[in-house]
């Protein structure tokens, strides 16, 4: 069994609709895959409706967005949740809110030195997604600023960059907490990633822990080995499952569905102790 839980649609950064994922899902002979878009789950009833038009089991997730006390960006996956939760709900619409006020603000900041509008911007946006930084590097692509998106990144919209600008965003351990009372299952997304930026120290992984973490994605193309070989160390001393996952974005990266996969073994762990709401099957 083939199993990828970490893909995106363009109700986030993605490039394909959810349905359109799901076919590609199938194409690439997937059994299972999750759709984890941005700190949205507006994609799960498209994805669902093609899920079993084309015979992929689908686990409804989310990536949510979170940061630290001392700024470092942390993203947790989260299975199975129940969307409408109230406390869930209210804290991804409060980081939605501040993704778009900050995309205006560092579109007017780029807009000083490139030829870039807001409208440039929503143009890449589909009704109703989540924006962010993929959008603007989009927007700046079409206007031939740079090449592509991993251009745009590099060069202009990094967290070193003087374009970028903070948004609100939990803690992560709050968002674990508020995945758990969901009924989901959280999973701490491409932990050691640093190629992306600064990553956390042990004290964040246990607080997540002991807020009620559940696994670890491991097998993931931005993950070091060396930083896999504590992954590994750190979910077997502390009772969490292991991940493997694509994080697909459609021709937004270069990243392949199924490159990285999971065990049927840790999936049928996840159905157990996710209860907001059900695997997708035909």
């Amino acid at each position: 069994m083939k199993i990828d839980l970490h893909t995106h649609s363009n109700v986030s950064d993605g490039t394909e609709t959810p349905g359109e994922l799901i076919r590609s899902a199938a194409a690439a002979g997937l059994d299972v895959v999750a759709l984890t878009d941005h700190d949205s789950t507006d994609g799960w009833a498209q994805a669902s409706a093609a899920a079993l038009e084309h015979g992929v089991a689908l686990v409804p997730g989310m990536e949510i967005s979170c940061r630290t006390e001392e700024g470092i960006s942390v993203h947790l996956l989260s299975y199975l949740h129940d969307p409408a939760h109230p406390g869930l709900l209210e804290e991804i619409t409060k980081s939605k809110d501040a993704r778009l006020t900050r995309a205006q603000r560092m579109v007017s900041l780029l807009a000083e030195d490139y030829p870039l509008s807001w409208d440039d911007v929503i143009h890449h946006v589909a009704p109703g997604a989540t924006v962010g930084r993929p959008h603007i590097a989009d927007a700046l692509v079409a206007a031939g600023a740079v090449a592509d998106r991993t251009e745009a990144f590099t060069a202009i919209l990094s967290s070193r960059s003087r374009y970028f600008v903070q948004h609100y965003a939990p803690e992560p351990a709050l968002a674990v907490e508020l995945v758990r009372a969901a009924g989901g299952v959280p999973v701490f997304a491409h932990p050691v990633a640093s190629a992306r930026g600064r990553v956390v120290g042990e004290r964040t992984y246990r607080e997540m822990v002991d807020a009620g973490l559940l696994g670890l994605e491991v097998e993931h193309r931005d993950n070091p080995e060396q930083g896999r070989e504590f992954l590994r160390r750190f979910a077997a001393e502390n009772g969490l499952f292991m991940t493997g996952s694509s994080d697909y974005h459609g021709a937004g990266k270069v990243n392949l569905l199924g490159e990285n996969v999971t065990s049927p073994a840790v999936l049928a762990r996840i159905e157990e102790l996710g209860t907001g709401c059900g695997v997708v099957r035909a």
